[in-house]
């Protein structure tokens, strides 16, 4: 006569620890989509851009600089000329952005 709500619960119990999960599942599908995935799209696209860039291409170094790539050298590093006579020399990672693209030669 006296049954305690905890017995009336137990019948249930396997039923409800997957629909607990089912918030979290959403939660993480919804942060791949709105952040994860956008970013490594976005983190492509730069590699893409830095490893495309060449001699004459005015650049934005993360710093803020604008300068033309003088030389590209191998070893990650590029020659950035930012006056006349005036040359330092950037991390590639470190560009990010390339405003005037150089037209590669027709030969």
């Amino acid at each position: 006569m006296f049954v305690t709500p905890a017995y009336a619960q137990a019948a249930g119990g396997a039923a409800s620890a997957l629909t607990s999960f089912v918030p979290l599942i959403l939660i993480f599908a919804i942060m791949y989509f709105l952040l994860i995935r956008p970013q490594q799209k976005k983190a492509k696209e730069h590699q893409k851009m830095v490893a495309a860039l060449r001699r004459g291409d005015q650049v934005i170094t993360a710093g803020g600089l604008i300068g033309k790539v003088a030389k590209v050298k191998e070893d990650g590093e590029v020659e950035v000329e930012l006056a006349e006579g005036v040359k330092v020399r950037v991390v590639r990672s470190t560009i990010s952005q390339v405003l005037n693209k150089t037209e590669p030669t027709e030969s």
